[in-house]
């Protein structure tokens, strides 16, 4: 296996444009496949990162990491893959066999867990470069590339069937926010429900509430036009901070009767936290937080919202085991059991991806799918 030189998005600054560059890809070392992305779609986390000062500056650095493609060459020891598979990268992996993975209580693998340094698990290096200078991964999947290096443990197979160009929605903000619904909170029929941010993940969250039966759900946004891209979704009911002449925690407790059962904060703001935490019911009610903040990382909050018996959870990828669990939501997705192409509002040819961004930027999107070239 040789160098493969193609086109890539490359951020080279905090904030800055990207730039398509010519990078080289190395081969896949043991263990690793080299993709072929096909489509990929720009999630609110890549912005964030992107653009955060809360975070380490790693550039230059290709982001992204919703993706599906077709595996061009396996590396040593790869078994599970092989040539022309079809799969969906995803951002934390499943080894199989490490305490958390064999628990059956969580997804946070020691191995194969979030990559926050861009660079690969196995060896600590970069498999992009630009003039024989390393480029820096993201989420150990960089899929704003023709072509990638990701961990076997870091894709999911999937059939030929499956529509490359919908179903990488669900390697990260749809599948998030399903499980953070059914396996984090696991809603009850009948329970009411608030949602802190009708994005992707917080829209995602709606429909796994909707198909559980709960009774009121409860969108929370200052984009009024969420609320209509919401019903579409399950919300009932919809809140905009701006018009409300009370905190908007006090508006839910009355409109329940006492609180919510369960409250999402997919915005990514850790002073929100504290008022999902208000929203929910005393005795049993569920704050669940998936947002990824750009400032202020720590959270804090009266000890007598826990002392009344209020649980605040937290939640990686919805807790859904990678190579476990994901296969049963494409089978779902494939049989029309649960909404997926309905997220996606624009589809953009590579070299029109600082498009994508500023349409995530200004609010004015769910998912951009960026279609790779065909070659």
């Amino acid at each position: 296996m040789s160098t493969i030189t193609c086109k890539a998005a490359v951020a080279w600054g905090r904030g800055e444009a990207m730039v398509i560059e010519e990078v080289e890809v190395d081969p896949p070392q043991p263990m690793e496949i080299r993709i072929k992305v096909v489509c990929t779609s720009l999630c609110r986390s890549d912005v964030t990162q992107w653009e955060s000062e809360a975070f380490a500056p790693l550039f230059p650095r290709i982001f992204g990491h919703e993706a599906s493609g077709i595996v061009e060459s396996i590396g040593e020891g790869v078994t599970e893959f092989k040539q022309g598979d079809h799969v969906i990268t995803v951002f934390t992996g499943e080894c199989m066999t490490c305490k958390h993975c064999t628990s059956g209580k969580s997804n946070m693998c020691q191995v194969l867990g979030m990559e926050r340094r861009g660079l690969m698990h196995s060896d600590q290096k970069t498999r992009f470069s630009i003039k024989g200078k390393p480029v820096y991964h993201y989420c150990a999947v960089s899929s704003f590339s023709e072509y990638t290096v990701v961990h076997s443990g870091c894709a999911v197979k999937i059939s030929s069937t499956v529509p490359l160009e919908k179903i990488c929605l669900l390697s990260c903000g749809v599948a998030a926010g399903l499980g953070a619904a059914w396996k984090v909170a696991d809603i009850s029929e009948g329970s009411n429900v608030a949602i802190f941010g009708l994005g992707t993940v917080g829209l995602s969250v709606a429909q796994g509430a909707r198909l559980r039966g709960a009774s009121r759900i409860i969108g929370i946004d200052t984009n009024p036009e969420k609320y209509e891209k919401g019903k579409a979704f399950g919300v009932t009911d919809f809140i905009n901070p701006a018009d409300c002449g009370e905190p908007v925690q006090q508006v839910i407790k009355r409109i329940t009767d006492g609180g919510a059962d369960y409250s999402f904060e997919c915005i990514g703001d850790t002073e929100m936290i504290t008022t999902a935490l208000q929203s929910c019911c005393d005795g049993w009610g569920v704050t669940i937080t998936l947002g990824v903040p750009k400032v202020n990382p720590e959270t804090k909050t009266h000890y007598g919202l826990l002392l009344s018996g209020k649980t605040l959870k937290g939640t990686l990828f919805g807790g859904w085991k990678p190579k476990s669990d994901l296969p049963s939501l494409v089978d779902m997705y494939m049989k029309k059991e649960i909404q997926v192409d309905e997220f996606i509002t624009h589809n953009l040819a590579f070299e029109d991806i600082n498009n994508a961004f500023e349409l995530m930027r200004e609010g004015k999107c769910l998912r951009c799918v960026i279609h790779m070239p065909k070659k």
